[in-house]
């Protein structure tokens, strides 16, 4: 497989298994695909470690992790310096705290109330990679399925029969956070995922990239984390707070049932290979300074803050028992740097024009929709 290729395909739209277990499928094959392609981008560096493991409460996974650390004749040498692509499969019940989290961040769908917790089933894939070179952009993606069940009693137990399902949806995206502006970097990705998403209706990469540029804010700096991507929740046949409704008489085209919005989730996931490993190729053989390396770090604790203080995954995942914490916190970076008062970012610097992004993420909107064929 050449670079910049993914060899994972969306399954038959006309399964028969159930969505679990297609979801299930389609993840691992992914997590293979995209391992491989930075295995193959720098063969001189350490492997992925595959950690495989099992859930004790229901479930398993394996976290696909990069990192050389503590071995400087190795890690100065790697296109990466720390990267993670996990999956989880699990299975459970939710406690009550982490149902009233959920239902806090899942506002536009009704979710059941149960004092004693409520049957979930989950999986997903997540990803996040922080290259080595300050002009190589960190990117995140992840794709997930939620369903919630009934509770199964008596003679059901057995696994007979399926329980009935009480909700469920998918959510997931993708966004880049350069530390250094290069504008055509921005543009091939938004270009990649938007023709992704178009195959599926004119309204989603619109209205996800506007979700994506909302959620990767970080109020207390006000600032964007990035140059955005897109990110949305809630997917299922019913209405859509940010979508018109599937029966309304003007509605564009759009994914409803679960084999629809499953094979744009796919379509999604397939491009994240072609839409980074492009960017990631061209910039990582580039020189930079210890000045650019300072930068870098104090890009990674802007980083570090929007996952620990908002970002929904990080804090759900902590709420729900069982958590996998190395897993959860892998997106953090390995190194990243706090100053008090630092006089980088300033007006009219190369720092400063991330400072300055809001207005650049419409022009790049504006010039995805030139590129994209």
């Amino acid at each position: 497989m050449r670079n910049g290729e993914s060899g994972s395909r969306c399954l038959p739209a006309s399964s028969t298994k159930p969505m679990r277990a297609q979801v299930e499928e389609y993840i691992v094959s992914l997590q293979d695909q995209i391992v491989s392609a930075f295995e193959n981008l720098d063969p001189a560096a350490p492997t992925f470690k595959r950690d495989s493991w099992v859930r004790a409460q229901g479930g398993s996974g394996q976290s696909c992790i990069f990192a050389c650390p503590g071995d400087a004749t190795i890690e100065q040498q790697t296109v990466l310096e720390k990267a993670g692509v996990n999956i989880s499969i699990v299975h459970g019940i939710l406690p009550p705290a982490a149902i009233r989290q959920m239902r806090a961040d899942h506002t536009s769908m009704p979710l059941p109330e149960d004092p004693d917790g409520l049957p979930f089933f989950a999986a997903g894939i997540s990803l996040v990679v922080h290259p080595r070179n300050p002009n190589a952009p960190t990117v995140h993606a992840n794709y997930r399925y939620f369903e919630i069940t009934e509770r199964v009693t008596g003679d059901d137990q057995e696994g007979a029969t399926q329980p009935k399902l009480l909700a469920w949806w998918f959510g997931g995206g993708c966004d880049l956070t350069p530390s250094y502006l290069f504008e055509e970097d921005a543009i091939h990705f938004h270009s990649t995922i938007k023709q992704a998403c178009d195959r599926h209706g004119p309204q989603l990469y619109p209205t996800f990239k506007k979700w994506c540029d909302e959620y990767f804010y970080i109020p207390h700096r006000n600032e964007t984390r990035g140059v955005g991507g897109v990110f949305f929740d809630d997917l299922n046949e019913g209405p859509h707070a940010r979508l018109s409704s599937p029966n309304s008489a003007d509605a564009a085209s759009r994914p409803t049932s679960p084999a629809e919005i499953f094979a744009f989730v796919q379509d999604l996931g397939n491009s994240f290979i072609p839409s980074y490993l492009p960017i990631l190729t061209r910039r990582h053989p580039l020189p930079y300074t210890p000045h650019q390396r300072r930068w870098q770090l104090i890009r990674r604790g802007r980083y570090v803050e929007f996952n620990l203080v908002y970002d929904r995954g990080t804090k759900f995942g902590l709420m729900t028992p069982g958590a996998r914490i190395e897993s959860i916190l892998m997106s953090l970076p390995e190194t990243a740097r706090w100053e008090y008062m630092s006089e980088l970012g300033a007006e009219g610097t190369e720092e400063g024009k991330l400072v300055e992004l809001p207005p650049l993420n419409e022009i790049c909107m504006e010039r995805c929709f030139v590129a994209s064929p």
